[in-house]
């Protein structure tokens, strides 16, 4: 297949997924990104990761690099964190959850009582549930065509399982089956958010989020972005072309398919497909030109995920003793929900999230001189719609700091804040509203309607976060493996073999 030529459009975590599982396969291959570097929202802001701050599912990238002849300890440098997170509330209690389920559980009983502990295995044991019923059948797959098809993959003798995933209800009303205490429910919802969603109206399924952080989270040394850069070098060692601070105007059709892309520097590259690694609602959108639009169907505005306001900060801390990761909760959950998606405004009481980037061992010395911090409160995505003067930014910056001393923490001395707004995002991800998960996992239904790897016409293929099976550092990397396999399948006329771009490593490893 040497001749064979594929322009992966973004460079991603599913777009690097998928140049690297097609070059693996001799595919030649061209990335092309408008961006300087690659990772897409692995991105950094004055030496700070200002996107997702860790590295979970280490299995879907054991599989990738595996599958190109390589070991991922060889290229990067995990630190695994056993302590999760950090949680507060202003009220007045601090949780800590761990990777451990006895030390989370003595934890939570100390916390809140024996049966809420109970409650917390009850919880682990059904969300281990969910993920061994999904993930082979949904997952690592490709889309379902329906409900009836997920049903048929995962065989009548399973489907007590299947209804176990509680697809009809909300995330929200689940935890109260577990947990009895405000504080767990309103931590535990948490899972929602991060799949830009809210739990009020997302499906019951999200649930398997706790056992994805029990199987490992780690930090990259260097920040998350390295992992953006290994997955290049390996591609490049294949022999996939990159090419950055490069922009796409358009998608050159011809008789209905897809052949090729104009750069806006006048220039034409053929190819025999084009996968476009970005958010479907752009390319919905006409972004890349009209006839790119067929098929596909933007996100409702009222259907967008959340976007998020941050700061990355270098500050001195006290009074509040940080873990790598901290959340900082505001009262009323429920009406923060209500404030971001229904009216559309930022909460007046947030919950701060702070990922302190110079904290990784549980127990080890706190820094003492100016420390890395991304501090990040959820905001709607309409920063097409929405524009941010510095009085908005100001104003929302001092009432996130408000919650964080309420809390006890206090942030000194500081050297650097940059924010990022979502109509910043907006700009940098061109026709989202600066969503930066897709559409919003809402409803029974949601995790439908994700488009999967083929796109409206014949020659176009879709990766990333925004596709099946959705949001996501590892999720993104399994659409990029699923749109490789795609791409060899419809265009190459060859059914990947046994183990081959089937994602079967992938099944194997969980």
């Amino acid at each position: 297949m040497k001749n064979e030529h594929v322009i992966v459009v973004g460079a991603g975590i599913g777009g690097l997924a998928a140049a690297l599982a097609l070059s693996t396969r001799g595919v030649r291959v061209t990335v092309i990104d408008r961006a300087a570097h690659p990772g897409g929202k692995l991105r950094q802001v004055d030496g700070i990761d200002a996107g997702p701050t860790v590295f979970t599912m280490k299995w879907v990238f054991d599989a990738l690099f595996s599958e190109a002849g390589e070991q991922l300890e060889q290229h990067l440098e995990l630190e695994p964190l056993t302590l999760l997170a950090r949680h507060a509330w202003c009220a007045g209690g601090t949780l800590d959850l761990f990777s451990d389920v006895a030390r989370t559980a003595d934890a939570i009983g100390t916390f809140a009582g024996a049966a809420e502990a109970k409650g917390y295995r009850a919880f682990v044991a059904r969300s281990a549930e969910i993920y061994r019923t999904l993930t082979a059948p949904y997952i690592t797959a490709e889309r379902p065509s329906s409900v009836v098809d997920l049903m048929r993959r995962v065989g009548l003798s399973n489907l007590g399982a299947l209804r176990r995933t509680m697809p009809f209800s909300t995330l929200w009303d689940a935890l109260g089956e577990f947990f009895h205490d405000p504080r767990l429910r309103q931590l535990f919802a948490r899972y929602a958010t991060y799949v830009g969603s809210s739990p009020l109206q997302a499906p019951a399924t999200l649930m398997l989020v706790s056992h994805v952080e029990q199987d490992g989270v780690w930090r990259l040394r260097g920040g998350m972005h390295e992992l953006a850069r290994a997955l290049q070098r390996l591609g490049e060692a294949r022999g996939a072309t990159y090419r950055f601070s490069t922009k796409v105007s358009r998608l050159l059709v011809t008789n209905g398919r897809v052949t090729g892309a104009a750069l806006e520097n006048g220039e034409a590259l053929a190819a025999d497909s084009v996968v476009f690694n970005g958010d479907v609602s752009a390319l919905a959108s006409g972004l890349l030109g009209p006839e790119a639009t067929t098929g596909l169907k933007p996100s409702p505005r009222q259907g967008r995920s959340l976007s998020a306001l941050t700061w990355c900060v270098r500050a001195r801390t006290q009074g509040f003793a940080l873990q790598h990761h901290n959340v900082f909760f505001a009262e009323d959950s429920r009406e923060e929900f209500e404030a971001l998606f229904r009216r559309r405004e930022v909460p007046r009481a947030p919950t701060v999230s702070v990922c302190a980037q110079d904290r990784v061992r549980e127990a080890g010395p706190s820094p003492t001189g100016l420390e890395r911090l991304l501090v990040l409160i959820n905001a709607p995505a309409d920063g097409d719609r929405t524009g941010w003067d510095a009085a908005a930014i100001a104003a929302h910056r001092e009432r996130a700091h408000e919650l964080l001393l309420r809390c006890g923490l206090e942030l000194k001395d500081e050297a650097a804040s940059v924010a990022t707004t979502p109509t910043d995002f907006e700009q940098l991800f061109p026709a989202t509203g600066g969503a930066l998960y897709g559409q919003a996992n809402h409803g029974s239904m949601g995790s439908f309607e994700r488009q999967g790897a083929r796109g409206g016409l014949p020659g176009l293929f879709l990766a990333g976060g925004s596709v099946h099976p959705g949001a996501g550092v590892p999720m993104a990397a399994i659409s990029g493996q699923l749109c490789a396999a795609r791409v060899i399948a419809d265009d190459f006329g060859r059914r990947p073999g046994k183990g081959e771009l089937t994602l079967g490593a992938l099944r194997r490893g969980v």
